[in-house]
């Protein structure tokens, strides 16, 4: 039987963590020759899920480097995978989401004339730079693929607008539920001391995550003065900010936040830690796109640190709220979802709109049907409870 040869390829952590309940799930199917290409656009933080999901690598383009550009990032993803191409010549490549190798990748593969699979297809904000550059990687690589595997109705409605064809776009969910069935735990005992010792019973412990290019300067500042405040207002509430290691970042925030009591920074976990730490806390405020999607999932309400999503279904399902970077507000916000049970319930237990933790099975059913090895493709998200 000769078999569909795909090649899996990302760069950062979250899209590893994105990808590898993927990668698990087509490595089951005798029809498919799966193998696994990581640029490491990042190192470290991909390196570690690599080996939390135990996935081997076939190429490692190994392309990070101090004070990395965009183009350099392009530039490099292309010229390696021009090589490895010729060398494998797969029938696919699958690549996630929004990231600058995304992009490239999904590029290098039009250039061979392979097939493009898009995971994670048709998020919008509708603003080329906001966030940037991810808004243009997603379109840009959404103009190349040829499979779009969609998480949910609205973004599959975004390509429809954008002249994508329905037979080529397949509602599946979000494939980070299914990875959240593999890392998060009842009584975790986290590997990071400090958080041992929080008692997330007695305490409304919120989760916090800020480090978005467009929120550096005064974004990041506002957010700071808005926790301090929280903190010093509510003395049922201990925070813990996972401060991202950019100086722009860092340094604001241990200027105003370092020292406080009952607010620790700490440098970002990975990901099972991640996971647990969300799973134990009261809340999560975040600029991240992608605890919007798990958050949920745990039943803890977001405030997003931004004015725009482009994760409209949450906001719309009621999981998360955007509440921007203006301090006053960001502060009543939070204050509602700590100390009114009400406003607190309507938001934890609204439905998570991204899915059961199947996206992987139907995404790799959906490739058999594309290459005809399925007689009909996998039910969309709505029509498989």
């Amino acid at each position: 039987m000769e078999k569909i040869k795909i090649i899996t390829i990302f760069g950062t952590r979250p899209e590893a963590v994105k990808m590898a309940p993927l990668i698990k799930e087509l490595e089951k199917h005798e029809e498919i020759e799966s193998k696994v290409c990581v640029t490491a656009q990042h190192r470290e933080m991909l390196d570690q899920v690599l080996e939390l999901f135990e996935i081997k690598t076939d190429y490692d383009l190994n392309i990070m480097q101090t004070k990395q550009t965009l183009t350099s990032i392009t530039t490099k993803v292309l010229e390696n995978l021009e090589e490895i191409f010729e060398q494998e010549n797969p029938d696919m490549i699958l690549v996630h989401g929004d990231t600058t190798t995304t992009f490239a990748s999904a590029l290098a593969a039009f250039y061979k004339q392979i097939k493009v699979g898009h995971v994670e297809a048709g998020l919008r904000t509708f603003d080329k730079y906001f966030p940037f550059p991810e808004e243009m990687n997603r379109k840009l690589t959404c103009a190349v693929a040829d499979l779009n595997f969609s998480p949910t109705e609205v973004a599959k409605n975004n390509l429809l607008r954008e002249g994508v064809k329905e037979e080529d776009i397949f509602v599946t969910g979000n494939t980070v539920i299914d990875a959240m069935a593999h890392t998060v735990e009842d009584n975790y005992e986290f590997k990071t001391e400090q958080l041992n010792y929080i008692n997330y019973k007695k305490r409304k412990v919120i989760m916090v995550t800020a480090h978005r290019r467009e929120n550096w300067g005064d974004g990041i500042e506002n957010i700071c003065k808005a926790l301090k405040t929280i903190v010093r207002e509510n003395k049922d509430v201990e925070l813990v900010y996972l401060v991202h290691l950019n100086p722009v970042v860092k340094d604001v925030v241990y200027k105003h936040l370092d020292g406080e009591e009952r607010i620790h920074l700490l440098y970002p976990l990975d990901t099972k830690e991640t996971h647990n730490l969300m799973n134990n806390a009261y809340m999560i405020m975040t600029d991240s796109g992608g605890l919007q999607e798990e958050a949920p999932h745990l039943g803890k309400p977001v405030l997003v640190l931004r004015d725009v999503t482009e994760r409209p279904e949450a906001v719309k399902a009621g999981t998360v709220k955007l509440v921007g970077t203006d301090t006053e507000y960001i502060v009543n916000e939070a204050n509602k979802l700590i100390r009114d049970p009400k406003a607190y319930e309507l938001m934890s237990k609204a439905a998570n709109p991204y899915g059961d933790g199947k996206a992987s099975k139907r995404i790799a059913e959906d490739i058999l049907y594309y290459f005809g090895k399925r007689d009909v493709p996998a039910m969309d998200l709505k029509s498989s409870k």
